[in-house]
């Protein structure tokens, strides 16, 4: 098999798809913030809660299912400590965001060793296996990259498709679109545009934590340090090159996740005669250029990172 031939395998479009599902959760959280005017720079720690709480409430008893919601509902409680520092009382979004991803981190960390002192290998749950749908998981090539994934897969395309039609299709999506451009306008009409934002800065934290959750509970089968390696900073980069669109996101989150898979069969094709590392920052490098590209063209949230006081013009 030539490099050219691993792009049209099965196998290396399941690996895509799976690579892939992390990232979506995290895009589409970190957009419905953006959207609302708030740049979620705690991400990458929120991930890491979510990964950490989903699993260890499968370990110490719960169901799969019982472990997303507590990983949602941990990442809307660090997302509404970041709603409260950054949207009434102001305080710099970057700042807030790199404080969040250092308490989250830190925290779950913290816990891990509280909770499992004597662990020294990470233990182990039975995660989300995959469930083929009938009838479309047979159809070639398409059919098992697509319909032969793990529930979390599958629900993780279905909230692009929610986000997209609560954005476009909703007056909540219109408020939280309006609070992102003219958070004024709002106010004229009677909505508050704290609720709306601090809404949706949790909303979009518990989906990133489930993207965390993901990776614990239907990726692998245990919870490590370090885990999220990035992916959340990944996220942020894909929302610009989506132009702040949730199809436009979803197709770069399934790009970059291309790239990750296709070079970690380049690196088997290659023999060890390249050295590995410039197989692993292809991905990064393609994805760096794209986003040059696209990211000119893009018309962000006027009132992105813009604190917004009742009663302003």
């Amino acid at each position: 098999m030539d490099a050219i031939d691993i792009l049209f395998t099965a196998s290396f479009w399941v690996a895509a798809i799976r690579i892939a599902s992390p990232l979506i959760f995290a895009t589409m959280g970190e957009l419905v913030c953006e959207r609302a005017g708030v740049l979620n720079l705690g991400i990458e720690g929120i991930m890491t809660a979510g990964a950490f709480a989903g699993w260890f409430t499968v370990y110490a008893g719960g169901d799969l299912w019982s472990g997303v919601l507590v990983a949602a509902l941990a990442g809307s409680m660090f997302g509404l400590l970041h709603a409260l520092l950054t949207v009434p009382l102001g305080l710099s979004q970057h700042v807030v965001g790199i404080g969040i991803t250092l308490l989250a981190t830190s925290l779950t960390y913290f816990t891990y060793r509280l909770a499992l002192p004597e662990v020294t290998s990470p233990p182990k749950i039975a995660p989300f296996e995959p469930f083929p749908i009938p009838g479309l998981s047979g159809i070639p090539v398409l059919g098992e990259a697509l319909f032969s994934q793990t529930p979390l897969t599958y629900l993780a395309f279905s909230s692009v498709a929610l986000v997209a039609w609560v954005l476009y299709r909703t007056p909540l999506g219109l408020a939280v679109r309006a609070a992102g451009e003219s958070p004024a306008a709002v106010e004229a009409q009677g909505i508050s545009v704290t609720a709306i934002r601090v809404g949706a800065v949790m909303a979009g934290s518990a989906l990133m934590a489930v993207g965390g959750a993901f990776l614990t509970m239907s990726a692998f089968n245990s919870f490590f340090f370090q885990m999220i390696n990035g992916r959340g900073w990944i996220a942020i980069a894909l929302v610009v090159f989506g132009s702040w669109r949730p199809g436009k996101a979803l197709l770069g989150a399934i790009l970059f996740a291309a790239f990750d898979a296709y070079q970690i069969r380049l690196q088997q094709l290659s023999g060890g005669v390249v050295p590995y590392q410039l197989f692993l920052m292809m991905p990064y490098v393609l994805s760096i250029l794209a986003l040059v590209l696209v990211a000119r063209r893009a018309t962000y949230p006027k009132a992105l990172m813009i604190p917004y006081q009742k009663g302003e013009r």
